[in-house]
C-alpha cells in the first residue's frame, strides 16, 4: 500500500503581506515557503490554548447526529433547527 501524496496548495495573500514575507525570508536567509511554515508553527504554538478550547467546544457540539453537524456548519442552535423543521436523520 502506498501513502497518499499531498499536493501543495497555493496560498493567496495580499501584496503587502507577500512583501513582508519576501523581505523577512530574504533577511533570514530562507525561502518564503520555509519562512511561512516556521511562522505558522510559531503562531499556533503561541495560540495553542485558544485552539485547544475551540476544539473542545466543537467536540461538545458534535454528538454524531445530523442536527449537531448542521448546527456546527450553520451556527444555528439545535433548538432553532428543530423550530425550522429539523433535519431528519443520516439514513433519510
Amino acid at each position: 500500500m502506498t501513502a497518499a501524496v499531498k499536493r501543495q496548495a497555493p496560498l493567496k495573500i495580499d501584496p503587502a503581506t507577500d512583501e513582508l514575507i519576501s523581505q523577512a525570508a530574504h533577511f533570514l536567509g530562507m525561502t518564503k515557503k520555509d519562512f511561512v511554515s516556521e511562522a505558522v508553527r510559531a503562531y499556533l504554538e503561541q495560540r495553542r490554548e485558544e485552539v485547544r478550547k475551540g476544539m473542545i467546544e466543537s467536540m461538545k457540539v458534535l454528538d454524531g447526529s445530523l442536527t449537531s453537524s448542521v448546527a456546527a456548519l450553520t451556527g444555528l442552535s439545535p433548538q432553532k433547527i428543530e423550530e425550522l423543521g429539523g433535519v431528519g436523520d443520516w439514513e433519510n
